[in-house]
């Protein structure tokens, strides 16, 4: 599973890189699925990765609004912020704490229990999903998407 973050957070750092030839306006656009946009799909993802690991840490989730950032600057600073913050704990990942649970309270007021795997997991996958969104969006505009490929990253 710790590959697969690392994974996650390299390509993350290549979209970063993807966007500097990118202009604002093409960036912030409002596109068709997703959360929207190129950059607003980059904080999404930064967004809830921190935010559930957070969680699993006992510490609050992040609530400020993309507004709040909608520059690539922000959005890769903010990023850079929540990694180191959770970087940490993904690191020192251990087979006991697959089945820790989390419990929620949900808007109707039922409590909901997570696995810590799961919600790790979900992570992963929801990254990976945002990042199919942005591979297709870099076609519209006329650049080819970082690649999505797991070998030849130096991962092993």
């Amino acid at each position: 599973m710790l590959k697969l973050f690392e994974y996650n957070w390299q390509v993350r750092q290549d979209w970063f890189n993807w966007c500097q030839d990118v202009s604002e306006e093409e960036l912030l656009k409002k596109r068709t699925g997703g959360i929207g946009g190129i950059l607003h799909t980059l904080f999404h993802i930064a967004d809830v990765e921190f935010s559930w690991i957070s969680g699993l840490q006992g510490k609050p989730e992040f609530t400020d609004p993309f507004d709040s950032y909608a520059s690539l600057q922000k959005v890769k600073d903010l990023s850079a912020r929540f990694h180191n913050e959770i970087r940490p704990f993904v690191m020192s990942w251990t087979p006991e704490m697959e089945f820790k649970e989390l419990s929620e309270l949900t808007s109707k007021g039922e409590t909901v229990i997570f696995k810590y795997g799961e919600i790790m997991r979900h992570v992963i996958a929801h990254e990976i999903h945002h990042i199919g969104q942005l591979s297709v969006w870099s076609r519209e505009v006329g650049k080819f998407p970082v690649t999505a490929d797991f070998i030849r990253r130096g991962l092993f």
